[in-house]
């Protein structure tokens, strides 16, 4: 079995490049002692895309228009990861599919988010707790040639960040703020977890149902337990770093690959 892996291009990875080259160089390793042939690329340097499976951790247009037209099956496919991409569009899906969500109203505060893109910087996602915060931070989005933006209520509790493979194959959960890792540092937002109860089963079960309405194998992302234990998805994107279970991932990625022959 030929096996094709495209590391994230920088750009698309923000204080995640290292982790985010270690899960695939993991599930690529682990292919190969299974006998497969497996090859890695960097996003920027990919010309074809070629082989029985490709392992894409790309976001750049060129590339997934590349993945789009080889005919080679991929995961994750082009269009969950533009999909993904996407945030205004994502949000749409999310209500249509009655997934649990940000509210648009609230007295907390609200965050303002690039719509057209996944994070690329700590700009593309800033807090406000005021009026005066919001004209501002649009005008920032304004300034960088940003018109799409998405506007979500603050919601108080545990952040909570998930991770995931298929459906059922690997859920698991994890709080920033017990072990201190975070990109931008937001969830310091909602302060130290109290680690909240609540239905584990009830957010894979909403969690999956959304990767399967995107179309993504292989996802992550964050959500808000609110003290009365329900809870919120304020953020989901295609394949996550898994570096709080990086090797367990890996395994559960490599099956899927097995179960593509």
């Amino acid at each position: 079995m030929k096996i094709v892996c495209v590391y994230r291009d920088e750009q698309y990875s923000p204080n995640s490049v290292e982790n985010d080259k270690a899960i695939l160089d993991a599930v690529g390793g682990s292919l190969r002692q299974q006998g497969a042939d497996v090859a890695f690329v960097r996003e920027a340097d990919l010309q074809a895309v070629e082989g029985d499976v490709c392992l894409s951790m790309a976001r750049s247009p060129r590339a997934l228009q590349m993945e789009r037209t080889s005919g080679v099956r991929c995961i994750n496919t082009p269009d969950s990861v533009a999909l993904c991409c996407c945030r205004s569009h994502l949000v749409q899906l999310m209500k249509s599919v009655g997934v649990a969500m940000a509210p648009q109203q609230g007295d907390k505060g609200y965050w303002l988010k690039r719509g057209d893109a996944s994070a690329e910087q700590h700009g593309d996602v800033v807090y406000c707790a005021t009026e005066a915060d919001e004209q501002r931070v649009m005008a920032a989005f304004r300034e960088r040639g940003i018109a799409d933006v998405v506007r979500s209520a603050h919601v108080e509790g545990d952040v909570v960040k998930f991770y995931g493979v298929g459906s059922g194959q690997l859920f698991r959960y994890y709080y920033p703020s017990d072990d201190g890792i975070s990109k931008f540092g937001d969830e310091r937002r909602n302060g130290a977890s109290h680690h909240y109860a609540f239905d584990v089963q009830q957010l894979q079960a909403h969690v999956e149902r959304l990767a399967r309405a995107v179309g993504v194998q292989v996802y992550g992302g964050d959500c808000v337990v609110r003290a009365d234990g329900t809870f919120a998805i304020i953020d989901f994107n295609d394949w996550p770093s898994f570096s709080r279970c990086r090797e367990e991932a890996a395994e559960a990625i490599a099956q899927l690959v097995r179960f593509a022959k």
